[in-house]
C-alpha cells in the first residue's frame, strides 16, 4: 500500500495510529472474552478498522455518524468510555441499553452515534433525516452513514440515496465492501464492477477508497466533507476491504477460499501502517510498544470496571416505563367561536394550526405540496409554510418513515402523510423495528406522526380501503388514535403532534367530506386514552370506533327503544379500558363493532380484557361484529356484505334477547 503519496502531518500519522490499534486490541482481547463465556456474541471488524477510523477522523466531533456492526473504530475514535462499551456487550445497566439490545445495537447523542438495527436498512432513511434537519437548520454539516455491501441490495439502501439526491442533502454514505454478506459472495450480490457505480443512477458523486489505507481513507473523506459543507450533496463511497473473521464468530471462515485470505491478510491495515511508521522513522518501535501498553492498561482498567457492574435486575414497572418517552399532557381548552366543518377541514386546521405552533415542525408525504395532497388537506400549505417544511416525496414509503425518525434525532418533529393507510405496508418495517424500539431500547424516542388515510365504504377496492390499525396496535412503543368526529380528530391530532412518541393517527376517508360538527376554530388539545361517552343506557354497552360509531348511532336511532352506553374508543392505544369496564359493570352485555376484519382486531382483545376482569358482571357473552374475512371488495354490493354495518343490527338484538 502506498502511504506516501498523502499529504498527513506526522502528528497526525501518529495519531491515526493510536486510533488504528486501539480497535484491534480491543477486539482480541473481546475474542478471548468470548470464548470464555463472558461475551454472548461479537461481529469482528478484524482488517476494516482503518475505514471506521479514517471516516470518523475526518469527520467534525458535532456531526452524526450511523455505524454499523463492525464498526468499533468509530466508537473508539469518538472517545467513548470504554467501560461504558465493555458493559454495554454484556449487558450491563451502565451500556447504553440497559440490557435491553446488544453489541453495537444503540445510539448516543452524546457522542453523535446513531446505532443499527438487525435489519440494516433504515438507518441510511434516518441519515437522510438527520441530514436534512441540519439543511434547514442552515448548519453546514456532514453525516455519514454506514451499510455493507450486502445491505446496498435492500431497497432502503436505493429508497435513501434517491432521496438525498432529490434533495441535495448532505450525507456521505459509506459502504464497507468486504467481501461477503454473511457466506454470500459479491459476485452473488450485485451485478455490477463496483457498488460505486450505483451512484450514476441517482445523479450523484461516487468514488472507491482503499478501504485498508488509512490515510487514503483519512485524507479523501476530509477532502470530501469539507467541500460537502460548503456545497451541500449526497456522496456515495465505496471502501474495499476484507472480513478476516466469521459474519460473527459462530460463522467461521470455512466458506472463505484461502488464497484469498492469504492475499488480504497481506494487506492488513494495522500491520502495514505500523510498518510504513517505522521505516520512515515516524515512531520507534519502542513509541509502538508504550503505546500499545497505555491502551492494554485502558482495556484491562475499563474491563474489570464492566466486570465487577453487578447483573441487571428486571423491574416490571421500569421496562413497561422505558417503553414510551415520558410526556405530560398539557391541556389547551378550545375557544367558544366555533365553525361547522368537515371531518377533512378539521385535520387540515389542526395540522395548519400546528405547523404556526411548532417552528421546528415538518410534512412529508406523496402530493402534498402544491397539489395539497390526493385528499387536498394541506391544499395552500406551500404558500403558508414553504416547500423547505412542506415536502413532496418520491414513492418511497420506507425511507420517508426513516427520515422522519432522523428528524426526530436531529431535534425535529415530523408528519408523514400515507397517501391511502393501505401503503404503509412499504414503510412497516422502519415503523415497528425503529420508530416503536428505540426509546426503549436506548432511550431516543420518535417524535414521528403518520396520517393513515384509511377504511372502505367509498368503492375504492382491495388496495385503498383497509383499515390496518391491528398491525400497530400490537406493536409496543407505538401510539394508535382513531377519531370518529371533526372535533376529536383536530384535538387529537395537535396532542399527537406534540406528543415526542411514534403516533399512527387513522382518518377514514368516507367521514372526510360527508361528516360535519361544530368545531371550535383556536388551536386546542384532547388527552389519549379517554373514551367518549355518546349515549347513556343500561341495557347493553356498545364498543367502537371511527365509522363503526356511525353505524351504531344511526342502529340506535332506528331503534330508539334500545337504551344502550354508546362509547367511542377514539384511541386505541392507549386504551380507555376503565370506561369500557365500568359500562360493562352497569350494562352485563357487551357488543364491539369493527370495520376490521374480525380475527386479530382490537375487538378480540377487548373481548378478552373484559371477560379477564368483568366476567362476574356479564349476562350474556360478549359479541364481537367485524366485516368478512376477504379481502375488501371494490362492486359497491359486495363491498356492502363485506362490511359489518347490517350485521350489526342483527347482532345487536340476538344479544339483547340473550
Amino acid at each position: 500500500m502506498n502511504y506516501n503519496k498523502f499529504s498527513v502531518t506526522d502528528i497526525q500519522k501518529i495519531q491515526l495510529y493510536k486510533q488504528l490499534i486501539k480497535p484491534r486490541l480491543i477486539e482480541e482481547k473481546m475474542l478471548i472474552l468470548l470464548r470464555q463465556g463472558r461475551i454472548t456474541k461479537w461481529f469482528s471488524g478484524i482488517g476494516q478498522e482503518a475505514v471506521s477510523v479514517g471516516v470518523t477522523s475526518a469527520l467534525h466531533t458535532s456531526e452524526y455518524i450511523l455505524p454499523m456492526h463492525r464498526n468499533l473504530g468509530i466508537f473508539t475514535t469518538r472517545n467513548i468510555p470504554l467501560r461504558r462499551l465493555f458493559a454495554q456487550w454484556q449487558g450491563k445497566a451502565n451500556g447504553f441499553t440497559n440490557g435491553r439490545d446488544r453489541s453495537f445495537h444503540f445510539g448516543t447523542k452524546e457522542y453523535k452515534i446513531i446505532g443499527m438495527i438487525s435489519h440494516l436498512g433504515p438507518q441510511l432513511g434516518v441519515a437522510d433525516g438527520i441530514a436534512l434537519a441540519h439543511k434547514l437548520q442552515k448548519k453546514k454539516q456532514v453525516t455519514a452513514v454506514f451499510t455493507g455491501e450486502g445491505g446496498t441490495s435492500e431497497g432502503d439502501f436505493h429508497e435513501a440515496l434517491n432521496i438525498a439526491s432529490v434533495w441535495k442533502l448532505p450525507v456521505l454514505f459509506c459502504v464497507e465492501n468486504n467481501g461477503y454478506g454473511l457466506s454470500t459472495p459479491t459476485n452473488e450480490q450485485y451485478n455490477c464492477k463496483n457498488i460505486a457505480d450505483k451512484g450514476i443512477g441517482y445523479g450523484i458523486d461516487s468514488y472507491t477508497i482503499d478501504g485498508n489505507n488509512i490515510l487514503e481513507v483519512f485524507t479523501k473523506v476530509n477532502t470530501i466533507c469539507s467541500d460537502i459543507r460548503e456545497n451541500p450533496r449526497p456522496v456515495l463511497l465505496e471502501f474495499k476491504t476484507f472480513r478476516m473473521r466469521g459474519h460473527e464468530e459462530a460463522s467461521g471462515t470455512k466458506y472463505v477460499p484461502q488464497d484469498l485470505l492469504d492475499t488480504w491478510a497481506k494487506r492488513d491495515p494495522v500491520i502495514n501502517y505500523e510498518k510504513f511508521l517505522l521505516d520512515e522513522g515516524v515512531l520507534t518501535s519502542e513509541d509502538i510498544e508504550e503505546i500499545k501498553d497505555t491502551i492494554q492498561k485502558e482495556i484491562n482498567e475499563h474491563l474489570q470496571i464492566a466486570n465487577n457492574e453487578p447483573e441487571v435486575i428486571s423491574d416490571t414497572v421500569t421496562e413497561l416505563n422505558a417503553i414510551y418517552k415520558n410526556y405530560t399532557f398539557e391541556t389547551i381548552t378550545p375557544n367558544s367561536s366555533t365553525e361547522n366543518i368537515r371531518f377533512i377541514d378539521a385535520i387540515s386546521q389542526g395540522l395548519k394550526q400546528s405547523m404556526q405552533k411548532h417552528d421546528n415542525l415538518v410534512l412529508m408525504g406523496q402530493d402534498i405540496a402544491d397539489y395539497g395532497g390526493v385528499f387536498k388537506i394541506t391544499e395552500g400549505f406551500v404558500d403558508d409554510f414553504g416547500k423547505e417544511r412542506v415536502r413532496n416525496t418520491p414513492i418511497c414509503e420506507s425511507a420517508i418513515v426513516s427520515t422522519a425518525m432522523g428528524l426526530s434525532i436531529n431535534g425535529m418533529k415530523a408528519v408523514v402523510e400515507m397517501q391511502f393507510a393501505d401503503f404503509v405496508s412499504t414503510g412497516f418495517n422502519p415503523i415497528v423495528n425503529y420508530l416503536a424500539k428505540s426509546h426503549y431500547r436506548w432511550g431516543e424516542n420518535a417524535a414521528v406522526v403518520i396520517r393513515m388515510p384509511c377504511g372502505a365504504g367509498v368503492g375504492a377496492g382491495p388496495f385503498h380501503s383497509q383499515t390496518n390499525e391491528a398491525w400497530f396496535t400490537k406493536t409496543p412503543g407505538l401510539k394508535v388514535i382513531y377519531p370518529a368526529f371533526p372535533y376529536d380528530a383536530k384535538g387529537l391530532l395537535a396532542t399527537a403532534i406534540n406528543d415526542p412518541n411514534p403516533v399512527l393517527f387513522f382518518e377514514h376517508k368516507a367521514l372526510y367530506r360527508s361528516l360535519y360538527q361544530d368545531v371550535p376554530t383556536n388551536y386546542y388539545t384532547l388527552p389519549f386514552g379517554k373514551a367518549s361517552l355518546l349515549k347513556s343506557g343500561d341495557a347493553i354497552t356498545i364498543v367502537s370506533y371511527g365509522a363503526g360509531v356511525h353505524w351504531a348511532l344511526e342502529t340506535l336511532e332506528n331503534n330508539s327503544e334500545i337504551k344502550a352506553d354508546l362509547i367511542d374508543l377514539r384511541t386505541l392505544q392507549p386504551l380507555d379500558t376503565e370506561t369500557i369496564y365500568n359500562s360493562v359493570k352497569k350494562t352485563g352485555r357487551l357488543i364491539i363493532l369493527q370495520e376490521d376484519s374480525m380475527f386479530g382486531g382490537i375487538a378480540s382483545d377487548i373481548s378478552a380484557l373484559v371477560m379477564e376482569n368483568c366476567f362476574e358482571y356479564l349476562d350474556a357473552p360478549v359479541r364481537r361484529v367485524a366485516s368478512l374475512e376477504t379481502p375488501i371488495p371494490f362492486s359497491k354490493n359486495l363491498e356492502n356484505n363485506y362490511l359489518p354495518k347490517q350485521r350489526f343490527t342483527k347482532a345487536l338484538l340476538e344479544l339483547l334477547a340473550y
